[in-house]
């Protein structure tokens, strides 16, 4: 039986199981990759490489040190998790069942896509899902948003105070919202509430975004930056029925990372209390997993 298994090779998973081996742990990873959406960068043609804090050299040393102690991690999908006798039985896609005293969640979200024309072309070549973490690369640059709630109107705000303009794709409720209000008064901003967009057009990096009007017509607007701020879909399928989830389903977790189900612990985008940072990711898997090992010293 291990001590703790660790879900998800994410900034979160990879540093809680950095933390769990220095820890004399008998600890497991299990991943299909190691290093989640730090694998992503955007590529835009006047940012340097150096202006990205990305938290990138972190994750790196600790995915190269993990991938070194093959024995810690294993390439799979957890499916289910259920409680037994006081401990945890995992189960795999690839059949393997795994036990342990605690589990460690850090499986992270899915971005929810647009489907549209142009989306797979430019992925991440002017096209981002995170406004907080690349506006300050678009000073004095042409951007849109599109997307829906406080999610899209905290983006729009975002880029609004380093961008020459933002144009916004949102619904038109959004804007009856007292940020929506606010935001609609500032001069750099324009929203476009009812319109469709139907495709992203570029060369190498996006240029330009076709939009459909309310009324069926057709509009091109120019753009250097696309941010697609939709839900995320948070990892935790397997979880289900098993520890208290949000309404979006995302893990509730205290200030400790525990879940209502003592011995389960959560990090990362995947919890109620994110803030989709890299190095807040980092940080709150070390808080995890040392609470984690505190939990072992006291209950095994």
């Amino acid at each position: 039986m291990y001590d703790l298994i660790i879900i998800g090779g994410g900034p979160a998973g990879l540093t809680a199981s950095i933390y769990a081996i220095r820890k004399r742990l008998h600890a497991l990873t299990i991943s299909m990759n190691l290093g989640g959406k730090t694998n992503l960068h955007l590529s835009i043609p006047w940012a340097e490489h150096y202006q990205v804090i990305k938290g990138l050299e972190i994750t790196e040393k600790f995915k190269t040190e993990l991938e070194y102690l093959d024995f810690a991690h294993t390439t799979d999908t957890v499916t289910h998790v259920t409680q037994v006798n006081g401990a945890f039985s995992v189960k795999t896609k690839n059949g393997a069942i795994y036990d342990a005293k605690t589990i460690l969640v850090a499986t992270g979200v899915r971005m929810e896509m647009l489907g549209i024309t142009g989306e797979k072309e430019f992925f991440f070549k002017g096209l981002s899902y995170s406004a907080i973490s690349y506006s300050p690369l678009f000073i004095d640059k042409n951007t849109m948003v599109i997307g829906e709630g406080d999610l899209a109107l905290r983006s729009v705000a975002e880029l609004a105070d380093s961008a020459a303009s933002v144009q916004a794709v949102v619904a038109a409720a959004d804007l009856e919202s007292d940020l929506g209000k606010k935001l609609a008064a500032k001069k750099n901003i324009t929203f476009y509430p009812g319109h469709t967009v139907s495709r992203i057009l570029g060369d190498d990096y996006v240029k330009s975004v076709e939009l459909e009007t309310p009324a069926g017509e057709t509009i091109n607007l120019p753009v250097d930056g696309i941010f697609v701020e939709k839900s995320h879909l948070p990892n935790t399928e397997f979880l289900k029925g098993l520890v208290e989830l949000d309404e979006q389903g995302k893990i509730k977790v205290d200030c400790q990372n525990r879940t209502n189900v003592p011995g389960i612990f959560a990090a990362g985008d995947v919890t109620s209390n994110n803030t989709e940072q890299v190095l807040v990711a980092v940080g709150e898997g070390a808080k995890a997993v040392l609470n984690a090992y505190d939990y072992l010293l006291r209950s095994h």
